[in-house]
């Protein structure tokens, strides 16, 4: 949705022609907006580097058990009495995930027959998630509800507001903007809410390698590395999902002043 950002800069907020320079003159709030929403992009860009960087370093290094990704998932699996759920591989890097309509963990290429930290920290973050669903662990139960509305106001969202302005230049009415903004706030309290979902499946990860013995020493605080950057892309994906509902609500309260 940031792709838009660009060109609303120029469509309306906050701008009035510069007789003088023969240019656009744009409020301090909406720069302010604009530089941020780049400040996070470059950071979400840089932390994504990161973490790849930190899952091709651990991947190399052999884990001392001997267990594939796919092996320590069906042993926390077991450890935790959870029988339901089959751990399955799937395409893709990085595409690791836990399904709990199809009860499955899937694990990607680089995952599931893997016997890297790497592999195992990601099966045991995965692994995680499904111990969180047979606890009804809230913040996951409420994620998962809110996914469906998700899907749909943020498809829409954008579509809604653009309306919602030009209504607004016609009319002077805003409120086909502000139930645009209220379902990009859908996508940024998603993103809030997957925050402590994520950090809990890792802590609950780290906690059951440490227990079982499955991992230990060096390898346990590599693991934890891992595992920490992972969760740094939740956490400026929530910002930016933040980032731009205030964007929004300036936008808006711009051009109704």
């Amino acid at each position: 949705m940031t792709h838009l950002l660009f060109p609303l800069l120029y469509l309306g907020y906050g701008y009035a022609p510069a007789a003088q320079s023969g240019g656009m003159h744009y409020s301090a709030a909406t720069m302010g907006m604009f530089l941020l929403i780049i400040v996070i992009g470059i950071a979400g860009y840089a932390v994504q580097a990161r973490l790849k960087s930190v899952f091709r370093k651990y991947s190399k290094v052999r884990f001392p058990g001997g267990l594939t990704g796919a092996e320590v998932a069906e042993k926390m699996l077991r450890d935790n009495n959870i029988h339901n759920v089959r751990v399955t591989h799937i395409p893709g890097q990085l595409t690791d995930h836990f399904n709990p309509k199809t009860m499955t963990v899937n694990l990607s290429d680089a995952v599931y027959g893997s016997n890297s930290v790497a592999a195992a920290a990601v099966a045991a973050h995965e692994c995680g998630h499904a111990v969180q669903h047979a606890k009804a662990y809230a913040p996951l139960t409420l994620r998962s509800q809110l996914v469906p509305v998700v899907q749909f106001s943020s498809t829409a969202a954008t579509w809604v507001i653009l309306a919602g302005l030009v209504l607004m230049a016609s009319t002077q009415n805003d409120i086909v903007c502000w139930i645009g903004v209220a379902m990009i706030g859908m996508t940024a309290i998603f993103s809030l809410v997957t925050l402590p979902v994520e950090y809990n499946a890792s802590a609950r990860a780290l906690e059951w390698l440490k227990v079982s013995h499955t991992m230990e020493g060096e390898q346990l605080v590599q693991a934890k590395q891992a595992l920490s950057w992972a969760a740094r892309t939740y956490l400026v994906a929530a910002l930016s999902a933040v980032a731009s509902v205030l964007y929004w609500v300036f936008l808006i309260l711009g051009r109704r002043n």
